[in-house]
């Protein structure tokens, strides 16, 4: 069977960065017109299910189109898979573009459900630092985030050994368990495209984003990404696989 065109599978990675943010971000935004109308502060069960609304997400999306494009539905998780060479370096930038604007659009989707109560008192889901949390250490602390969700990306889904079937579930409770720890310090993003969606179009109605604090969600998602890419491909190198499973391989990410 013929693999997708790179504008159908791009067309994939948008919807489905833009359901993750809508339902994912979403989730949290809603969280925060509850706690704001209540005079409440935010409590570990509400990030359980905030944490808990991202994993069922990011599984619907894995069994739906990773068939298509593989759904990274992060750019994180893209330049990782290429710093490795599981992913071509030509692709990219219409990957990272797709997810961008899919960001965008779930954020927007956002306030059709939630009003503009959901920009004004939900933030849109937009991630912030904790007032404890200094700069440097928002960003190691995202760079743990992806290191996490990258090393077991590439041990459940790319290594050809894997049981592929269990992918989308193993992939999506990691990414609600590494939510529901270190939420409380970043807002826990470790997607650079879920934090731009939310960022921008808050700042497009009138919303209050700290721009400067953006680069936290980038620099630190694509350094533990790509680390954790390459400690895996270290401690799997001896491993000498059949020329099939080789292309297998390869073939599981385009």
């Amino acid at each position: 069977m013929e693999a997708p065109g790179l504008l159908k599978r791009c067309a994939a990675e948008c919807i489905g960065t833009a359901l993750l943010v809508l339902i994912g971000a979403g989730t949290a935004a809603f969280n925060g017109i509850i706690t704001a109308g209540n005079n409440e502060s935010t409590t570990l069960a509400d990030i359980g299910v905030i944490g808990f609304a991202f994993a069922i997400v990011v599984i619907a999306m894995i069994y739906t189109i990773g068939k298509v494009s593989g759904a990274h539905i992060n750019p994180a998780v893209t330049v990782g898979l290429a710093s490795t060479g599981n992913f071509p370096w030509k692709e990219v930038p219409s990957y990272l573009i797709a997810q961008c604007i899919g960001g965008v659009i779930g954020a927007f989707g956002i306030v059709v459900v939630l009003g503009m109560d959901g920009v004004f008192l939900g933030n849109l889901g937009a991630t912030v630092l904790a007032p404890t949390t200094g700069y440097m250490q928002g960003i190691a602390i995202e760079a743990i985030e992806a290191f996490i969700l990258m090393f077991v990306i590439m041990g459940i889904a790319v290594d050809s050994r894997a049981p592929r079937e269990w992918g989308g579930l193993v992939i999506g409770l990691t990414v609600g368990g590494i939510i529901m720890m270190t939420a409380g310090s970043t807002g826990s993003s470790f997607n650079p495209a879920r934090t731009f969606g939310p960022y921008l179009a808050d700042s497009l109605l009138g919303g209050k984003i700290n721009w400067a604090q953006f680069p936290v969600y980038v620099i630190g998602p694509i350094i533990g990404a790509i680390a954790a890419a390459f400690a895996y491909k270290i401690i799997t190198s001896s491993r000498q696989l059949p020329l099939s499973n080789e292309i297998s391989h390869k073939e599981v990410v385009k």
